[in-house]
């Protein structure tokens, strides 16, 4: 299955985040995928802002794109048009994640793509099709009013974002998905075809689904963000953590035998009783993360060690 795309080839444009993991998820499935960059102004993640402030980035970019092949060419070039254009015409997509003027200085807008003698897919990406602000990951969460449900109930003066850029990574999800359906169109109507992708209408699309507004003036707690006691994080002795997710009646009777609790199967949805949390959060504060490793390893009940 990982090799049914090895017919295509596309041309990763994109830096930071999600257009290397669109990249990334087409090589996955055995496109060869050519990383563009300019040989000077590399992939920030790579050389520049990002991996000077932060090193973890550098480390980012590898796992990005570790099954790619990174080209860097001279975007000032006089014959860089010329260059580019060589790669276009031998590629099936490309991944266009560069602002309008370098696209235009590489012949890689949607004019110079179109007069190609060449069928070609590309998706575009873009920050938003109706805000003209500038954004990241956190303000895309923000605008959507999906962070609202981070910081229910908090009263710290400084919340930390999310565990990860969950809604770049959306995104760089969304680019890969519509550029196969780009190409499936391509290759019905044998004319290249252009689709713009965007961060923040992207993020409305997928997470949205989960909190909809027909929900948002009623609910801000569901089983996944810890409503219920079956399904949450607890503390252990040695102060680090495991995750309960004993949701079915089954592992629930199962975990409460394995750790002597005397809780009823109808108590472990009675998100209004506190008694249950702080029994259930008792039984793991009593435990090292290695006991329990060891009380449970013949059993599953879905109990993961964090």
């Amino acid at each position: 299955m990982n090799k049914i795309l090895q017919d295509v080839t596309i041309l990763d444009f994109g830096h930071r985040l999600p257009g290397p993991l669109a990249g990334k998820i087409l090589a996955g499935l055995g496109a060869r995928v050519i990383k563009v960059e300019d040989h000077i102004f590399q992939d920030p993640f790579c050389a520049g802002a990002f991996a000077e402030f932060d090193p973890s980035f550098k480390d980012w970019y590898k796992e990005l794109n570790n099954s790619k092949e990174v080209l860097r060419l001279d975007f000032k070039s006089p014959t860089i048009k010329e260059e580019i254009k060589k790669l276009l015409m031998s590629a099936t997509g490309v991944i266009n994640g560069l602002p309008n003027k370098v696209q235009e200085s590489l012949g890689i807008d949607e004019e110079s793509i179109l007069s190609l003698n060449h069928n070609l897919a590309v998706v575009d990406m873009k920050a938003s099709k109706e805000s003209k602000t500038a954004m990241h990951d956190l303000n895309a969460l923000a605008m959507t009013g999906l962070l609202s449900l981070h910081i229910e109930n908090r009263n710290e003066d400084i919340v930390a974002p999310p565990f990860l850029p969950i809604a770049g990574i959306n995104f760089g999800h969304k680019v890969a998905t519509d550029l196969l359906a780009v190409i499936f169109k391509v290759r019905q109507e044998s004319k290249s075809y252009i689709h713009t992708t965007y961060l923040l209408e992207s993020t409305e699309e997928i997470f949205s689904a989960f909190w909809p507004n027909s929900l948002r003036n009623s609910r801000s707690k569901f089983l996944h963000n810890g409503l219920y006691p079956c399904y949450s994080l607890y503390k252990t002795a040695d102060a680090k953590y495991i995750a309960l997710a004993a949701v079915e009646e089954k592992f629930w009777l199962e975990f409460c035998s394995v750790f002597n609790l005397d809780i009823p199967k109808e108590e472990r949805f009675n998100y209004q009783n506190q008694e249950t949390f702080n029994a259930i959060s008792k039984c793991f504060l009593s435990h090292t993360q290695d006991q329990i490793k060891e009380i449970t390893e013949h059993h599953d009940f879905c109990l993961s060690l964090i």
